[in-house]
C-alpha cells in the first residue's frame, strides 16, 4: 500500500533542478565523512531516478507469463532476475548505463565541490584547472590535446561496444 505514491514521489524529484538539493547533499556529504573522497561522488550518484523508472518500464514490458513459468520451473527470485528479468531488459539495461556515464563522466560541478585534494580530481576539474591556470596563457594546442584526452575514454567505449549496443535494441521479446 502506498507504493505508487512513493514511486511518484520519487519520480518527481526528476522535475527539481539538482542545483536546488546540491547544498544539502554536500553538507550530508560531509557531516558522514565523505567530504573529500572518491565515494562522495559515487553515492549520490548510485541513486537516479530516471534510471529506476527506465528500469521499472523495462520489468514491466516483460510479460508476467515467463516470470511465472521460470519459478514454476523451480528458479529461486533471484535466477528469475538475472536469468529471465535482466536479459530481457539488456536493452533499458544498456541505454541507462551510455546516459548516465556520459553524462557523470562529464560532471564539473560536483567533483569540484567534493573533492579538495588535487590527487583526487576528476579529468574535467583538472582541464579546467589547466585551460584557466596562467601556466597554459593561450596553449590552445596542449589544451586541445587535453580536451581529447578527457573525451577520448568515452569515445573508444562508444566506438568498442557500438555494434553490440546496436545489436540489443534489436532484442525483443521470446527468442
Amino acid at each position: 500500500k502506498g507504493r505508487d505514491f512513493l514511486f511518484m514521489c520519487y519520480i518527481g524529484t526528476i522535475a527539481v533542478p539538482w542545483q536546488v538539493y546540491m547544498v544539502p547533499q554536500f553538507i550530508m556529504m560531509r557531516s558522514i565523512g565523505l567530504y573529500d573522497t572518491i565515494w562522495a561522488l559515487v553515492a549520490l550518484q548510485s541513486f537516479s531516478a530516471f534510471g529506476v523508472f527506465l528500469m521499472r518500464q523495462a520489468f514491466l514490458a516483460i510479460p508476467k507469463e515467463l516470470e511465472e513459468a521460470a519459478l514454476m520451473e523451480g528458479c529461486r527470485w533471484w535466477q528469475v532476475l538475472f536469468r529471465v528479468l535482466l536479459p530481457m531488459s539488456w536493452p533499458s539495461v544498456l541505454a541507462f548505463a551510455t546516459v548516465s556515464i556520459t553524462y557523470h563522466w562529464n560532471e564539473y560541478l560536483w567533483p569540484l565541490m567534493m573533492l579538495n585534494d588535487p590527487d583526487k580530481q576528476v579529468l574535467t576539474v583538472g582541464l579546467v584547472s589547466f585551460a584557466m591556470g596562467a601556466e597554459s596563457g593561450g596553449q590552445w594546442g596542449t589544451i586541445g590535446a587535453g580536451t581529447l584526452m578527457v573525451c577520448l575514454p568515452l569515445m573508444l567505449a562508444f566506438i568498442l561496444f557500438q555494434k553490440q549496443f546496436l545489436r540489443s535494441f534489436g532484442f525483443s521479446g521470446i527468442k
